[in-house]
């Protein structure tokens, strides 16, 4: 897993992954992190349903980007993850991202 010139990592997640466990998600943030990500784009269009666990991963990942001048990107989001961002108020701090914008992805 390497960065993109513009910093860039993206992560595909599905339910599959998520179902094995939290660990398998860290290591991939993890993992991403360490190859000096400084935009990570996670990508949950195969994820029906986040865990607040998972979503405090991405808020742990979120704070390496930003001291690095980038961000935490979430790509795919669907209503369920939508509004589960916007009860905690960590829309505010993920960026979202439609899947369209980016094709072949």
């Amino acid at each position: 897993m390497r960065p993109g010139r513009d910093g860039q990592v993206v992560v595909r997640l599905s339910d599959d992954l998520l179902a094995d466990g939290l660990a398998d998600l860290r290591w991939l943030l993890r993992d991403a992190l360490l190859s000096g990500a400084r935009r990570l784009v996670v990508d949950l269009t195969d994820v029906r349903q986040l865990s607040s666990t998972a979503v405090a991963s991405f808020l742990w990942a979120h704070r390496t980007c930003r001291a690095r001048g980038g961000a935490v990107v979430l790509r795919g989001v669907n209503r369920r993850t939508e509004d589960l961002l916007h009860r905690t108020g960590l829309w505010r701090v993920m960026q979202l991202e439609d899947p369209a914008e980016h094709p072949g992805h």
